[in-house]
């Protein structure tokens, strides 16, 4: 990571817009976060080759766990962002807390427009259950429903609406 060596006090670029800026007291950890490339690097990760081929998230277990089970994904879980084989998506489809989900196949011909739809929206971190929805213009950031009427209900704000994204194949 571009930034991984950089402390408080540090000048920075910001990716995007090249404007620099200083770091502040907890370094890279204060930044707050881009959605729309947290979206973007998930939705490259998905369609890369070497997912085709990775390992049940589940079931497939960590060196720590000892476990010797190796099963193929094959499906993904957008909203537990968990890759899948075909024996724990069923039990995951069987599960009333998680059976709403959305699995998308993990295969050759992954759509972009289907995966960026698909992502769920960007959450509170105030409010884990609320979808952000609401720029506050004066404090910069991006806000749920709760967030507004606690903190910013006097505030001038913007309601967002997702954006609608095509993605070209070449």
């Amino acid at each position: 990571m571009w930034s991984k060596d950089k402390q408080p006090g540090d000048k920075l670029a910001c990716p995007l817009c090249r404007k620099e800026f200083t770091l502040l007291g907890n370094g890279v950890e204060d930044l707050p976060k881009n959605f729309f490339v947290a979206n973007f690097l998930q939705m490259k990760e998905l369609s890369s080759v070497e997912t085709k081929l990775s390992l049940c998230e589940i079931c497939s277990g960590s060196q720590e766990s000892g476990s010797e089970v190796q099963n193929v994904a094959s499906v993904y879980c957008v909203e537990c962002q968990m890759k899948l084989c075909e024996t724990c998506e069923r039990v995951h489809k069987f599960i009333k807390a998680v059976s709403s989900h959305k699995l998308i196949r993990i295969d050759e011909n992954i759509n972009a427009d289907i995966l960026y739809q698909s992502m769920p929206p960007a959450v509170c971190d105030q409010h884990k259950d609320e979808q952000l929805k609401i720029y506050c213009f004066e404090c910069k950031s991006v806000i749920c429903v709760l967030c507004y009427i606690e903190l910013h209900n006097n505030h001038s704000v913007l309601t967002l609406t997702r954006p609608k994204m095509t993605f070209v194949n070449k």
